[in-house]
C-alpha cells in the first residue's frame, strides 16, 4: 500500500489496536471519515441526535461483524462525554495555558453538562454490549496478543 494512502482498516482489521480510550479516534480509516461528521456535542440537541446517530452506527457494525467499527463507534461516543464534560468545566474546552499549567475549573455550563449525560449513556451501552465484549476479546487474542 502507498505510503501517502491511510492503511483501510476495514480491509486490514489485524492492524488495529485497540489502545486505552480513545486513542486513534482521528487516525483509523474508514471509520474516520464514516463516524467523525455525525460527533456534535454543543448543544443537548445536537448532542442527542449525534449520539443516537453514533450508536445506530455501531449496531450496524455489529451486524455486519465489524468489531473494529465497534469499537470506533464506542470510542467516538466515549469522545463527546470526554470533550462535553471538558467544555462543560472549561468554556474555552482548553485543559493547559501555554506554559503547561492545568487551568483551573470554572463554574460548570449546564447546557455542555447535560450532553455529557447524553453521551455517557450511550457510551454505557454500547461499551457494555455483550457481543462487543466478546469480540474485542476475540479481537486481542487473535491480533494484539500474538
Amino acid at each position: 500500500m502507498d505510503d501517502a494512502c491511510p492503511l483501510d482498516h476495514r480491509r486490514h482489521p489485524e492492524r488495529y489496536r485497540i489502545g486505552r480510550g480513545e486513542q486513534g479516534v482521528m487516525n483509523v480509516e474508514p471509520y474516520k471519515s464514516e463516524l467523525l461528521p455525525h460527533w456534535r456535542f454543543k448543544t443537548p440537541e445536537l448532542a442527542r441526535a449525534s449520539a443516537a446517530k453514533l450508536e445506530e452506527m455501531f449496531f450496524a457494525y455489529k451486524a455486519a461483524g465489524d468489531f473494529v467499527g465497534m469499537d470506533m463507534a464506542r470510542k467516538y461516543l466515549q469522545m463527546g462525554y470526554t470533550r462535553s464534560r471538558r467544555y462543560a468545566k472549561r468554556p474555552s474546552g482548553r485543559k493547559y495555558d501555554a506554559q503547561g499549567a492545568l487551568l483551573p475549573i470554572g463554574e460548570e455550563d449546564p447546557i455542555k453538562a447535560a450532553s455529557a449525560r447524553i453521551f455517557h449513556a450511550a457510551w454505557r451501552r454500547v461499551r457494555e454490549d455483550r457481543e462487543y465484549l466478546s469480540m474485542k476479546e476475540q479481537h486481542r487474542e487473535r491480533y494484539e496478543r500474538g
